[in-house]
């Protein structure tokens, strides 16, 4: 069994991000701007934030932080989307999910300039994205798509089980496993109302747990051999921890670690490689890489 470390893998890549942004700025190029609008106090969406911003440090990015209280309107937060969309400064930018209830997320994110959509949450990037055309492709799925070519793990004819059907990894990441130019491979889509789960897990070469139910693959679920990619972060009580809780993945890692060749930690796996992710497509904006 090999550990895929994601902390280490973003580590190296945001260096290589950095060499290449001083190699821009040598040539008279424009530094990267990234700029980001956070509603509200919610605990996690901070903590985000924090590390993309820190990020940004690491990459020798510009940075903009953009705060407003949760009563702000939906008008008024549109308002500053278009002021982003407009600003010849900001390559890229992000809206930080989730945003309060009166504040229609999916009116947000269409409001986005597609071409500074740097989280690839528009329908033009998805869209783009599911027929193979170059676009920002959201920064989880990328993440893992990069951590399977990154410890050379075959994905080529290989039967993927991807576990969870959501917009922002599920459904992206099937689209990118059984494209030729990313995982080339035959893929399979669980959730929770699959009738053969079980049986569909078993005969996974690669097993992409999404479903944000903590410890729900077991090891009666995976076969000897299998790369397990760990997507959870669900915050369990635990009170050995100075704070209260600990992060927990979707899969039971202790028994079922044994049983994969590769296999993503939680915390350490999937999540450094997202945010870093998002500093690749910040780069490719700055670049005007994918739309000029």
């Amino acid at each position: 069994m090999e550990l895929i470390d994601g902390k280490a893998t973003a580590a190296t890549i945001k260096a290589e991000i950095r060499q290449e942004v001083e190699e821009i700025l040598a040539a008279g190029g424009k530094r990267p701007h990234l700029a980001a609008i956070l509603v509200g106090h919610d605990g996690g969406s901070e903590t985000y934030v924090k590390n993309k911003v820190l990020a940004c440090e690491a990459c020798g990015f510009k940075s903009t932080l953009l705060r407003f209280e949760d009563d702000i309107t939906e008008e008024m937060l549109l308002h500053e989307v278009q002021k982003l969309n407009e600003d010849a400064d900001v390559d890229g930018f992000i809206v930080q999910l989730p945003l309060p209830k009166h504040i229609s997320e999916q009116k947000v994110i269409e409001a986005i300039d597609y071409r500074k959509d740097v989280d690839g949450f528009h329908p033009i990037n998805v869209g783009r994205m599911a027929i193979g055309l170059p676009c920002y492709i959201s920064a989880t799925p990328l993440g893992i798509l990069t951590l399977l070519k990154r410890y050379n793990i075959p994905t080529s004819g290989k039967k993927c089980v991807i576990l969870g059907r959501s917009n922002i990894v599920g459904k992206p990441m099937a689209q990118l496993m059984m494209q030729k130019q990313y995982g080339d491979s035959t893929v399979t889509v669980c959730h929770s109302r699959s009738a053969t789960l079980k049986e569909e897990c078993l005969a996974a070469d690669i097993l992409i747990a999404a479903i944000g139910s903590p410890e729900f693959v077991t090891a009666d679920m995976v076969k000897e051999g299998t790369t397990v990619i760990d997507v959870g972060t669900t915050r369990v009580p635990d009170a050995t921890r100075k704070n209260g809780f600990r992060l927990c993945g979707d899969v039971k890692f202790d028994e079922v670690a044994p049983k994969c060749s590769y296999i993503t930690p939680v915390p350490g796996g999937v999540g450094p490689m997202t945010i870093c992710m998002l500093m690749l497509n910040t780069l490719a904006a700055g670049k005007k890489e994918y739309y000029k």
